[in-house]
C-alpha cells in the first residue's frame, strides 16, 4: 500500500531582528517558534522536525528580498511569497496586530490554497534594476529636499503662499540674492548643495541606463510601444524582463497591480476600481504611459474616448494601460514590434491578446 507522505504548511513573518515561524498540519496548529533571522535556522529547523514532510513555506515579500525564498527552495521545500496585500486580513487582526498572528495567518492561509506567490525575478534581473530603483529614490530625496528649502522660504515669507512654480536652482539663487539672515543662507546653501549632488549622481545614473540599454535585448521592443521613452523602458524591462514569463494576461495584470475590482452576487457583476495589488512603481508608469500613448495611437486614443464617454476618465487612462502592457506581452510572444492600430494589417498579431 502506498504511504501518504505527510503535509506542512509553514508561515514566516520575517523582520530584521528575528523571523517568527507557525507550522500546521492537517489544519492543527502543531509547532511555533522564533529564531534569529539566518536562512540556515529556517532549515534546520524544518529539516529537524519535519524529517520527511512535504514542505510549504510563505513569507511576504518586503525588506528580506529573495534570497530567503531561494534558500528554502535550494533545500527542497516549496516556497513562496505574496504581497501582503494578498493576504486576507479579518476585521479582529486589523485592531490586534503581532508578529504570532501574522505568521498564523499567513500558515493557514497556505493550508487552505488562498495564497498566490508573486513572480521571483532572477539574481539578473535584480541587479539590473538596482539602477532603475537607486535612480527613483535619489529623486524621492531631491524632492524632499525641495520640499525643505520650499518651508523655509514660506517661513519667512520669501515666497508667497500662492506661488505654485516648481522650485528650481535658479529661483532657490534668485530669493537668496534678497536673503540677509545669515543663518537662513546658510541653511539653505546646506540643502542646495544637496540639492546639486543629487543631480550630479542622477547624470551618473542615467548614463548607466543608456549603457545597459544597449546590452538589454528586450529594449527594443518595449522602445516600440506608444508611450514607453527611454526611461520608461527601462523601468518595465528591469522589473518585467521578458513578458513571456507571464502564463497569462491576466498574470500580467495583477503583477502590475492593474487587475479591477471585482463585487459579484448571483447574476449580478460589478466591476470596481483596480484592487492596487502588485506594483505601485509600475502601475504608475504604466499610467503615466498611456497618457502618452493616446496622442500617439488613434486606435487607443479612440478606446480611451469611448470609455471616458461614461463619465471616468481615471477608469480610462487605467483600460489603455493594461492594453498597452497586454499588447507589449503579445509583442514578445510573437516576436515582432508594435505598429499604431488601424495603421497596418500586420499590427493584428501584436494586438490580439490586448
Amino acid at each position: 500500500m502506498k504511504s501518504i507522505t505527510k503535509k506542512v504548511f509553514i508561515g514566516m513573518d520575517v523582520h530584521r531582528k528575528n523571523y517568527v515561524l507557525c507550522c500546521v498540519v492537517d489544519g492543527v496548529i502543531v509547532k511555533r517558534c522564533q529564531m534569529q533571522p539566518r536562512f540556515a535556522n529556517v532549515i534546520g529547523f524544518i529539516k529537524k522536525h519535519f524529517a520527511g514532510y512535504e514542505v510549504s513555506t510563505v513569507y511576504e515579500a518586503g525588506f528580506s528580498g529573495f534570497e530567503l525564498h531561494r534558500a528554502l527552495e535550494g533545500a527542497g521545500f516549496n516556497s513562496i511569497v505574496v504581497h501582503p496585500a494578498a493576504v486576507e486580513v479579518s476585521n479582529r487582526d486589523r485592531k490586534v496586530k503581532t508578529d504570532k498572528r501574522d505568521a498564523k495567518k499567513l500558515a493557514i492561509q497556505l493550508a487552505a490554497g488562498r495564497l498566490k506567490g508573486i513572480r521571483i525575478p532572477s539574481r539578473k534581473e535584480e541587479q539590473r534594476r538596482q539602477l532603475t530603483r537607486t535612480r527613483e529614490q535619489i529623486i524621492e530625496h531631491r524632492s524632499a529636499i525641495k520640499n525643505q528649502i520650499r518651508s523655509k522660504f514660506h517661513i519667512f515669507s520669501l515666497l508667497d503662499p500662492d506661488d505654485a512654480r516648481e522650485l528650481s536652482l535658479v529661483m532657490v539663487d534668485q530669493i537668496l540674492s534678497k536673503v540677509e539672515i545669515e543663518e537662513l543662507k546658510i541653511a539653505i546653501g546646506s540643502l542646495r548643495a544637496v540639492w546639486v549632488s543629487y543631480n550630479e549622481q542622477l547624470k551618473v545614473l542615467q548614463a548607466s541606463l543608456r549603457e545597459q540599454a544597449k546590452s538589454d535585448p528586450l529594449d527594443k521592443t518595449y522602445r516600440s510601444v506608444p508611450g514607453f521613452g527611454p526611461l520608461a523602458s527601462r523601468i518595465l524591462s528591469n522589473e518585467l524582463g521578458d513578458l513571456q514569463h507571464f502564463k497569462s494576461c491576466k498574470d500580467l495584470y495583477s503583477f502590475t497591480g492593474l487587475t479591477p475590482g471585482e463585487h459579484s452576487s448571483g447574476d449580478n457583476i460589478h466591476r470596481n476600481n483596480i484592487t492596487r495589488q502588485g506594483s505601485a512603481r509600475l502601475r504608475h508608469i504604466l499610467v503615466q504611459a498611456a497618457w502618452v500613448a493616446i496622442r500617439l495611437d488613434k486606435g487607443l486614443r479612440e478606446d480611451f474616448e469611448r470609455i471616458a464617454k461614461k463619465g471616468n476618465k481615471l477608469k480610462a487612462i487605467v483600460a489603455i494601460a493594461r492594453k498597452l502592457i497586454g499588447r507589449a506581452r503579445a509583442l514578445f510572444r510573437d516576436n515582432v514590434l508594435y505598429e499604431p492600430r488601424n495603421c497596418s494589417a500586420t499590427s493584428q498579431s501584436a494586438t490580439a491578446q490586448a
